[in-house]
């Protein structure tokens, strides 16, 4: 498929959407008997910081990447609405800081949106600071399901003893931690897999969601889901055209990516609003791959549902 070139489209920035995406989406869930499709990594956040995200995309080039239109940049309630058009069941408000005093604020606007969008997950995030472990604590009170760390935009250690008493309550409340911490598309002083196999030496039950599938280094992030129980690897842009292109899903590696989904170990991760391509690209990447119809309702569906607690997830 190309995701540049549908037949017939809206436009929505600088990229093409195709007019028939919802259609195409139900069709294929309507295929693997699943009611749509549970995406852990998606985007929702404070109007302003997220136009900073989207502005930061905008100047790709200047950082030395390739273009990276936003295919949906539409204010929040037609995010949300052309999400759930999707047949996007439940989602995440996936949010950062880059620097300290910044992270319980961004969880106070979380908290909110979560009240007021039911089927988004209420997601909460952190940084290296003081009062990072009282501030991840009122979230976990407050009902926080999931939680986002963005060691490449915050520039941080994860390892970072300021967050052991993150990482001990994430651990012991048992709550997924999505995280970007892999090397692409811009490596960081603390990406690869390193720092993170030494916060799990230390919280070696910890849920991790390795977002990006630990992009590029995903056989290295691949055997870290095999050894840690409570680790996973989110499909977030990988398999896609785009990805493909400079930083592709080695091939030898599928069976074992296979095996981690049918162990509930893989879930369905998009980057949406802030995809260069439209969404149904990700979804029917991941079916081209072949890996059959129960490795895709795991990933679509019931790895997903089970890990943000939608009922009825078995697939």
């Amino acid at each position: 498929m190309s995701a540049q070139t549908p037949s017939s489209s809206v436009v929505a920035g600088e990229n093409a959407i195709p007019a028939d995406e919802p259609a195409r989406l139900r069709a294929l869930a309507a295929d693997l008997g699943i009611p749509g499709f549970v995406d852990v990594h998606t985007h929702f956040m404070p109007a302003n910081v997220l136009t900073k995200v989207w502005q930061y995309f905008d100047r790709a080039q200047e950082r030395g990447l390739r273009p990276w239109p936003i295919t949906y940049r539409f204010d929040e309630a037609e995010r949300l609405r052309r999400l759930r058009e999707l047949g996007v069941l439940r989602f995440t408000a996936m949010l950062y800081p880059h620097r300290a005093d910044m992270a319980e604020w961004l969880n106070g606007w979380a908290a909110e949106f979560a009240a007021r969008t039911p089927d988004c997950a209420h997601t909460g995030t952190f940084f290296p600071e003081p009062d990072a472990g009282e501030y991840v604590g009122r979230a976990l009170a407050g009902g926080a399901e999931v939680f986002k760390a963005h060691v490449q935009v915050g520039g941080y250690d994860p390892a970072d003893r300021l967050l052991d008493p993150v990482w001990a309550q994430l651990e012991e409340a048992g709550t997924p931690v999505v995280i970007h911490c892999g090397s692409g598309p811009v490596a960081g002083a603390h990406t690869g897999v390193g720092p993170v196999a030494e916060v799990l030496a230390r919280f070696p039950r910890l849920r991790l969601v390795i977002a990006h599938s630990g992009l590029p280094e995903y056989a290295q992030f691949l055997r870290l889901a095999e050894e840690y129980e409570g680790l996973s690897l989110d499909t977030c842009m990988t398999f896609t055209d785009f990805t493909e292109a400079t930083a592709p899903f080695p091939a030898e590696l599928l069976p074992r990516f296979a095996e981690l989904a049918l162990a509930g170990k893989v879930v369905l991760g998009s980057d949406y609003p802030n995809i260069p391509y439209p969404y149904v690209h990700q979804i029917e990447a991941i079916r081209a791959l072949d890996l059959g119809d129960d490795v895709d309702r795991a990933i679509l569906w019931g790895n997903g549902a089970r890990m943000l607690g939608v009922e009825e997830a078995a697939c």
